[in-house]
């Protein structure tokens, strides 16, 4: 079967927008309608007047898109999770809040926030203790917002982004379960999490660069080790590491430490990958043409698959958690 031509076909008969996260594969990031980042898919889905939405990404994403447009009906391909946002629920939440409590901060002085990259749940306990969501992009704006409240900040799930954020606005952070915590001297705590792709990027990876090109740029994520993020000449989002890599001198060369399919994406000149491994995220690339098709098809059979519902008592608190990041954005 031609899948493409198939999906071109539905794509054409149905009420429906496919939208596709920059990490997902060549074929299947070519056939949608919308591409960008996880808050960036979410906020432009709930813009079309389509009521169907095939979500070419991970769980949470879905999700999102539920949260803020209660209203569009979400399916996706493949209903992968983001390894990141498995490694907290609500009971890893609850304990993390307790362990802060334990050490002497009451949970009236903790402001959590949460990374996008976490559960529904997760972003509802969030939003019910008054925090805000946050993106790689806004996360220095919103942690700074967050400090004015004279609150402690907990971060999850993401260690690495708390950290990072930290050390750039001169904070002092620890991590739960890593080493001495102690929640009083510190200004953000962050929870045990991490992205098993942006681990991949090393110290070695930056020297091996830099020893071969003493001229070249290291641009990555803040989802990479605070090591690796202080020896970068820039880290940044996304989109801002998409931005940063166009505005480059095209004989500027610069290795890129992020998802494979994005740097591959970019300019095919001076432009590496910061990792002798591929560093590819395997749930984002589980989604396929074919299940792109079968998941088009159920729509036009009437009989959807993989459908994402949101419980609205998650709906209410996750928006408001994700609202709250909108206005101070």
């Amino acid at each position: 079967m031609d899948f493409k031509a198939e999906i071109n076909r539905l794509k054409e008969k149905l009420d429906v927008t496919i939208v596709a996260h920059y990490y997902q594969r060549d074929e299947v990031f070519e056939m949608a309608d919308i591409v960008g980042d996880s808050l960036e898919l979410a906020r432009r889905a709930k813009e079309t007047k389509n009521e169907w939405i095939v979500f070419c990404g991970v769980g949470f994403m879905g999700q999102s898109v539920k949260v803020i447009a209660p209203e569009k009906r979400v399916l996706m391909p493949k209903v992968a999770c983001c390894a990141m946002a498995r490694m907290i629920d609500g009971t890893y939440f609850d304990e993390s809040v307790q362990y802060m409590v334990n050490r002497g901060v009451p949970k009236e002085d903790i402001l959590p926030i949460t990374y996008i990259n976490s559960d529904a749940s997760v972003k509802a306990k969030v939003g019910e203790m008054g925090g805000m969501v946050c993106t790689s992009a806004n996360a220095f704006k919103i942690i700074e917002k967050g400090l004015e409240s004279g609150k402690k900040i907990l971060f999850v799930p993401d260690r690495c982004l708390g950290q990072n954020f930290a050390l750039q606005m001169g904070l002092r952070s620890c991590v739960i379960g890593v080493g001495e915590c102690d929640p009083k001297e510190n200004d953000v705590i962050c929870f045990n999490g991490f992205c098993s792709v942006h681990q991949l990027f090393t110290v070695q990876d930056i020297e091996f660069y830099r020893e071969k090109y003493p001229d070249i740029l290291i641009a990555v994520h803040p989802e990479c080790d605070p090591e690796v993020v202080k020896l970068a000449d820039f880290s940044g989002s996304t989109s801002q590491l998409i931005k940063y890599v166009d505005a480059l001198p095209i004989e500027q060369k610069v290795a890129v430490g992020t998802e494979y399919n994005l740097v591959n994406r970019m300019r095919e000149k001076n432009t590496f990958v910061l990792s002798s491994a591929k560093p590819s995220c395997p749930t984002m690339n589980e989604t396929t043409l074919e299940d792109l098709y079968n998941t088009l098809k159920s729509i036009e059979d009437e009989k959807p698959i993989n459908e994402i519902f949101v419980d609205d008592h998650t709906v209410k608190y996750a928006k408001l958690a994700l609202t709250r990041m909108l206005e101070i954005n």
